[in-house]
């Protein structure tokens, strides 16, 4: 028996911005699904507590037709630091060719120093179907009805 190997799909990168030495987005461990991105910055940003900045990471991207990227919080930040990304998961379309950037909170008690390089986030890759939209009467039932907030339990 024979084992094909799957076919990796690409990402397109291409530096931009004033710092073009910052490290691409990359895995940090064998089974990560995301890839941290990085501050792209020329100077320190001090991030007050409920201040937000919006940060370069200093790439453009190009996605297949089919996927997007979502922009997501950093774990070690948000413990640590109460650092968020405010509209997480940000998306980033597949037709989008404008420079990534990321929009961080504070949400600690204590300003907060992003430098040059550091890792700020993480973006994972997914697949988004299309579906056709259909305008109906009424909607078929399920179990759980108009039941929301909360009405599965805790």
């Amino acid at each position: 028996m024979t084992c094909k190997k799957a076919q990796v799909e690409k990402v397109l990168l291409q530096r931009t911005g004033e710092v073009m030495n910052i490290e691409l987005p990359a895995y940090m461990s064998a089974h990560a699904s995301g890839m941290d991105v990085r501050a792209a910055i020329t100077a320190s940003v001090t991030l007050l507590p409920g201040a937000r900045a919006l940060v370069p990471c200093g790439f453009k991207i190009a996605l297949p037709v089919g996927y997007e990227v979502q922009v997501r919080p950093r774990s070690g930040l948000a413990i640590q630091h109460g650092i968020t990304c405010l509209n997480s998961p940000g998306t980033i379309d597949a037709d989008y060719r404008g420079e990534v950037k990321v929009i961080l909170i504070n949400l600690g008690q204590e300003p907060f120093v992003i430098k040059q390089g550091d890792r700020i986030a993480q973006m994972v890759l997914q697949r988004v179907p299309k579906l056709a939209v259909e305008e109906v009467q009424e909607l078929p039932s399920s179990p759980r009805g108009e039941g929301g907030f909360g009405s599965t339990g805790y």
